[in-house]
């Protein structure tokens, strides 16, 4: 388990700071990033980030939807955390229901993805990501 969580942690890390930068998506949560809100806490009483990274994308919920589905090394899911790489839309799967005007007070866009980053090579699926972002 500790050599897998490795993984996880290392490639998420990289992918959230890939997806930081990427002119198409709006934000990035990810708990070892600068930039979240509760960074230094997380610094202190966590050993890495975790495998978990959500961002949002800018543009369109049928482009997140597209994105999604047309990933290669990601698998569309709703359950998150597994040894493979997972990716999800909330606002087409498990909050699909709630109506948009509800999920926008809850804060929860429709560009909002979330990554269960799983063991591939990182590199495999960084490159699966930026695919993805340059057809948008």
């Amino acid at each position: 388990l500790g050599i897998r969580m490795e993984r996880h942690c290392v490639s998420a890390l990289a992918i959230a700071k890939m997806l930081e930068r990427h002119p198409k998506v709006k934000s990035v949560s990810y708990p070892w990033l600068k930039s979240h809100p509760q960074h230094d806490i997380a610094r202190r009483q966590m050993r890495a980030g975790g495998g978990m990274v959500s961002f949002v994308l800018k543009g369109s919920l049928k482009k997140s939807e597209h994105f999604v589905s047309s990933r290669r090394w990601f698998t569309l899911a709703e359950s998150l955390g597994g040894v493979e790489s997972l990716i999800e839309h909330p606002a087409s799967m498990t909050h699909a229901s709630v109506p948009k005007s509800e999920r926008e007070k809850i804060g929860l866009e429709d560009g909002l993805i979330r990554l269960s980053v799983g063991i591939e090579d990182t590199q495999d699926l960084i490159a699966d990501l930026k695919e993805g972002l340059a057809q948008l």
